[in-house]
């Protein structure tokens, strides 16, 4: 019976078209397919990832009486305002859900993303964040109650019942909100509000999702195992500048429709081809952005040929619901080198994978072995209720950090940072972000000019420092830990794990993508500010075929794609300042980012403080985007070349304030220490 299906399915998709191009495969699954995909199913399942039928009916429950306490806020608000007996008695909210409990791909224990819709009387400020607030704290069944008013989608935070709820609020401009309301449809942005529309969006693209691709259950399926492997990798989080929940779902749709007849197991592997070859930043779209579509509506939409802004974008992911809008704008050149890396990585591991090891696929990222060189942030306050609202303020503007640091320094220092933050037990008033830090692979260093982020660091204070709430107690500091002095509370029940001396992060399947860099040892660690100097002549146009002939000579590795690495690996880089005792963190001051022999474990990060000349690059024509004329024309393996950089003028900078050097540990020694 189910092979029936299956074959009317196929049979359906043929004649269906799906998606801005035609499909680049409508072959269907083999009998080992069929195998391949029970076996991933079996493995998700095992892993933790479906929630119990239990769970499920709780969160039924849940999500009901949540509506039954938003009918009763809109009654009380219709009285207050002096309506009609007749309006108070039809006045109505309803409760829409979205994300990934909508696209039923959540997790046990997993928060669900709701949107309450409300009537025009029903204001945001006293209504939503005022009388409902109140009412909410009220409610023996509700705790963890928070508001976030001014982000860029408001929204109240809590648990109800043990549930964590996320619940965003839109004021239509009708007096009654009829039970049977329709996002879907264009019209009800009319004369709403910008937050209303933003809020509005994420139940607008779940339903547009389900609409545009060809099987709803492979769909599923399939994004649940990428979402589950991205959290593996270190790759999920908005905030952080890589990859959330609608960007991942939107990924997988767009496979979905190149590959209508595949299974999940299929489609896995066809993910990581696909974007390993991706020609970022070319737009990844469900459907065609037609102009005239709400062109009524005057809302902006995302188009490069008239929004400068929407050029600077490095990994545009449009979502497909009218006002199409980049869901990606986080992404950074630092975190899309990492998620390129890791496309390249699920990439061979499929094409190497038998029927049952799915496990290598989904082996964690070890961040704290990939690095030599991180820089801490701690972040305090002097009450629990402080520390929360602080802590959610500095994560929002952590991703501004990696992208100062990457104008500052040209794109020479590649920064990773940790997509959740840390928890010291010992002190409940504090918690620690991680950033890793590397140089750009492929550049020669010389000469021994430092690589200054002092003013980068002070940027990012100040900037953290204007936060609205901030009250006496809130505090950020940042410092600069070695690999060796990373405190003991981020691993796994406080324990710091064995590191391999050949500590790699990928298994020796995948060595031959690895390239190596064979670099002097010639540099000190200095305590002095640079007084001046020449920029580097930057070097290096050596093809990837080239590397990997030569890759056998040398001891420093690091997966390379396109031109400069991918996903990091632990012998990649190191940044020293003056001596430090295991476990002590430093201010950053001074790192110099030198070249290291052959016996060395670092590399050389090293560059002016300052700006470049930014280039525009080519958009396609106007056709390209509003007809869906950007696809994938191949899909062979191709030879990758670095792209040849050319040397950049000396510029006359201010005096500096901080200055960090990369140089090897083994380097480190009273000797190298000498004063300006």
């Amino acid at each position: 019976m189910n092979k029936v299906k299956s074959m009317a399915s196929v049979q359906k998709n043929r004649q269906i078209r799906y998606g801005i191009t035609e499909p680049i495969s409508l072959v269907g699954p083999t009998e080992l397919d069929v195998t391949k995909t029970k076996t991933l199913e079996k493995y998700l399942q095992d892993a933790g990832l479906y929630e119990s039928n239990e769970e499920a009916v709780r969160r039924e429950e849940v999500l009901g009486r949540l509506d039954e306490i938003v009918k009763t806020w809109i009654k009380k608000i219709s009285r207050d305002k002096g309506l009609s007996d007749e309006t108070v008695e039809q006045a109505n909210a309803k409760i829409f859900t979205f994300g990934s409990y909508r696209l039923k791909v959540h997790g046990p224990g997993a928060d669900i993303d709701t949107l309450c819709v409300g009537p025009r009387y029903a204001t945001r400020g006293n209504g939503f964040f005022g009388e409902l607030h109140r009412m909410l704290s009220e409610l023996p069944e509700v705790t963890e109650l928070h508001s976030v008013p001014d982000a860029y989608v408001p929204l109240m935070g809590f648990k109800l019942n043990g549930v964590s709820i996320d619940l965003l609020y839109a004021k239509l401009p009708l007096w009654i909100i009829p039970e049977d309301l329709d996002l879907s449809q264009d019209s009800i942005l009319q004369n709403a509000d910008e937050q209303t529309v933003r809020s509005l969006n994420g139940c607008r693209v779940t339903d547009k999702i389900f609409r545009l691709v060809p099987n709803i259950q492979s769909f599923r399926t399939t994004l649940r195992c990428i979402r589950f492997w991205a959290k593996k990798r270190g790759v999920y989080s908005n905030v952080s500048g890589f990859l959330g929940g609608i960007n991942w779902a939107l990924l997988v749709a767009r496979i979905c429709q190149l590959y209508p007849n595949a299974l999940p197991n299929m489609l896995v592997s066809r993910f990581f081809r696909v974007y390993t070859q991706w020609r970022w930043p070319n737009p990844i779209l469900l459907c065609s952005i037609d102009e005239d579509e709400g062109s009524s509506l005057g809302l902006q939409v995302w188009d490069p040929r008239r929004n400068p802004k929407d050029l600077l974008h490095k990994m545009p992911i449009i979502t497909p619901a009218y006002p199409c809008m980049n869901s990606s704008y986080n992404v950074s050149a630092s975190t899309l080198r990492i998620m390129t890396g890791e496309f390249q990585r699920g990439r061979d591991v499929c094409a190497a994978m038998e029927a049952e090891q799915w496990d290598t696929l989904f082996e964690p990222f070890g961040f704290f072995e990939a690095y030599k060189n991180y820089l801490q942030i701690n972040i305090s306050a002097s009450n629990v209720e402080d520390l929360k609202k602080w802590r959610g303020w500095v994560e929002s503007r952590f991703r501004q950090l990696t992208l100062v640091i990457e104008r500052h320094t040209y794109d020479m220092l590649q920064c990773h940072p940790h997509p959740h933050g840390f928890q010291d037990d010992s002190r409940p008033l504090q918690c620690s972000l991680f950033m890793g830090l590397q140089r750009k692979e492929g550049v020669e260093a010389g000469g021994g000019e430092p690589f200054d982020i002092r003013r980068t660091i002070e940027e990012f204070k100040q900037t953290v420092y204007g936060y609205m709430l901030w009250v006496h107690g809130m505090e950020v500091s940042v410092s600069h830990v070695m690999r060796r002095s990373i405190p003991s509370f981020v691993f796994p029940g406080g324990v710091r794990p064995l590191r391999n001396s050949k500590g790699t992060r990928d298994s020796k399947r995948s060595s031959e993508q690895r390239v190596s860099s064979t670099v002097s040892s010639s540099s000190t660690i200095t305590s002095c500010e640079s007084k001046g100097g020449k920029k580097r002549k930057l070097g290096g146009d050596e093809t990837l075929t080239d590397q990997l002939r030569n890759s056998k000579r040398v001891a420093v590795s690091v997966h390379v794609e396109n031109g400069e690495d991918g996903s990091p690996n632990s012998s990649a880089g190191s940044i020293c300042s003056a001596p430090m005792k295991v476990g002590e963190s430093h201010h950053v001051e001074k790192i110099d980012i030198p070249q290291a022999s052959l016996s060395q474990e670092s590399e050389e990060v090293e560059d002016n403080f300052g700006f470049r000349n930014q280039v525009v690059k080519k958009i396609p024509s106007k056709d390209a985007f509003s007809k869906g004329a950007v696809e994938v024309e191949e899909l062979e393996d191709v030879p990758m070349q670095r792209p040849v950089v050319t040397p950049k003028a000396s510029v006359q900078l201010r005096k500096p304030i901080i200055k960090l050097n990369f140089t090897s540990l083994s380097m480190t020694n009273a000797k190298n220490l000498k004063a300006c």
